[in-house]
C-alpha cells in the first residue's frame, strides 16, 4: 500500500513540504512553515487528552495528516468524499475537490457517471461542531460542502457491538475518511455497552454498511482508531487491499475488484491509472 503516497500519474512521492508550498495547505490554519519538521511531526497529546469527554477545545492541526490527505485527493483525482467527523479535514477535502473540478471537470462530466462530482458529504452528531465548523469554512467552499448533523447509537453488526449514525448521506464516495464519531454522545447501549468510558474504543460499522455499493478503487482512509480498523478489517467482505502505518497513524483499505463494466473502468484508467 506503500503506492498510495505515490502519484500514479507522473510517479512523483509525496514530498509534505514541497506539497505545502504549492497549496499553502498550513495557512488555511494561521501557521508557518519554516522547515521540513513542522509538516511532518506528529504533536505529542496527553494520556487522557484525546478521551476526555469535557474537552471542548480543538485539537491543533496535525499537517501531516491535511497535507496526505489533501494530496491523496488530489493525485487520485477523487470526485466524491463522505467524510465521517467534520473538522480541520473538512477544509483540506474541500479545498482539493475545488482543485479536481478545475482539473477534471470536463472529462468527469463527459466521460464518467457521478451524480455528485466534486462535493463533499460530511457526517457528525454534534450540532455545535458542525456549525462551528460551517462557519470556518471560506464561502467560496460552501457549495462544495454538504453536511449531515444526525445521531449515533449503540448496535451490533453480524453479532458484534458497534455504532452507526442513524442517517447517511445517499452517495457513491470514492474516498471515505474515518475520523468519527467520538467515543462519547452515542445514545443507548447493548446489553449494557456502551463507549462511554475511557477505556473503550470507537467502533463505528457505517462503512461496512456501506460497502455492497462502493465502487472498486474506492480508498478508506482510517485516522488513529486501530481497534475500528480491526473490526473493518475482519469484516469487510470483498477483495480489500490493507495497509497499515504506525508511524503516521493510519490505517487504508483499497477495493481492488475488477471493473463492474466500461463507465468503471474508465473510471479506474483515468483516476487511478489501472
Amino acid at each position: 500500500m506503500q503506492h498510495l503516497f505515490t502519484d500514479p500519474h507522473t510517479g512523483t512521492p509525496l514530498d509534505y513540504q514541497a506539497h505545502n508550498e504549492l497549496y499553502g495547505i498550513a495557512g488555511w490554519f494561521g501557521h508557518s512553515v519554516t522547515d521540513r519538521s513542522h509538516v511532518e511531526r506528529k504533536t505529542a497529546k496527553g494520556l487522557y487528552t484525546s478521551v476526555d469527554p469535557q474537552n471542548q477545545t480543538p485539537f491543533p492541526p496535525e499537517l501531516d495528516d491535511l497535507i496526505r490527505l489533501h494530496f491523496l485527493c488530489l493525485s487520485r483525482r477523487v470526485t466524491t468524499v463522505l467524510e465521517f467527523g467534520v473538522g480541520k479535514s473538512t477544509r483540506v477535502f474541500a479545498e482539493a475537490l475545488k482543485v479536481n473540478r478545475e482539473r477534471h471537470g470536463d472529462f468527469v462530466r463527459t466521460h464518467l457517471r457521478r451524480s455528485t462530482p466534486f462535493q463533499l458529504f460530511s457526517v457528525d452528531n454534534v450540532p455545535d461542531w458542525v456549525a462551528h465548523c460551517r462557519q470556518e469554512l471560506p464561502a467560496a467552499l460552501h457549495e462544495l460542502v454538504n453536511f449531515t448533523t444526525t445521531e449515533v447509537e449503540m448496535t451490533t453488526f453480524n453479532g458484534r457491538v458497534c455504532t452507526a449514525y442513524r442517517q447517511l448521506p445517499d452517495v457513491c464516495p470514492d474516498l471515505i475518511y474515518l475520523d468519527g464519531p467520538g467515543q462519547y454522545g452515542v445514545l443507548g447501549a447493548v446489553r449494557g455497552l456502551t463507549t462511554q468510558q475511557a477505556d473503550r474504543l470507537p467502533m463505528s460499522a457505517d462503512i461496512l454498511i456501506l460497502e455492497p455499493f462502493l465502487l472498486p478503487g474506492t480508498l478508506i482512509i482510517v485516522d488513529g482508531r486501530t481497534a475500528n480498523a480491526r473490526f473493518l478489517r475482519h469484516n469487510l467482505q470483498g477483495n480489500w487491499a490493507y495497509g497499515e502505518f504506525p508511524e503516521l497513524e493510519l490505517h487504508a483499505f483499497e477495493l481492488r475488484e475488477p471493473p463492474l463494466g466500461r463507465i468503471n473502468k474508465i473510471q479506474l484508467e483515468y483516476c487511478l491509472g489501472w
